[in-house]
């Protein structure tokens, strides 16, 4: 029978059963293995307002607090939201990341 990918969309590999988690976006329970995940790291209040708290502040090189999520979102979620994108049949036996975006910081 063909196989569309190496890994039937899993990353269980002679593990029986995977817990399952709930999509960020749609809230159904997907295998945890076959979700996709990521990491989102941000400031807990927006640029304006972390601009006026830091004029306030009595404190001159104070670090604010980041927000730390780690979102699982299923299949057909992710495409919606271009999260991930559909690949080539060649593109898909890439197993290599996508480059970074590098910023430049000067």
């Amino acid at each position: 029978m063909t196989v569309k990918r190496r890994n039937h969309g899993r990353n269980k590999h002679g593990r029986g059963h995977v817990k399952r988690v709930r999509c960020a976006s749609t809230g159904k329970a997907i295998p945890k293995d076959k979700a996709i995940k990521r990491f989102i790291v941000r400031n807990i209040v927006d640029a304006s307002s972390l601009r006026d708290i830091r004029e306030q502040s009595a404190y001159q090189e104070y670090a604010m607090p980041k927000l730390y999520i780690k979102m699982y979102y299923c299949v057909e979620a992710a495409v919606h939201q271009r999260i991930v994108r559909g690949r080539s049949r060649e593109g898909r036996k890439v197993r290599a990341p996508p480059p970074r975006p590098t910023f430049n910081r000067n």
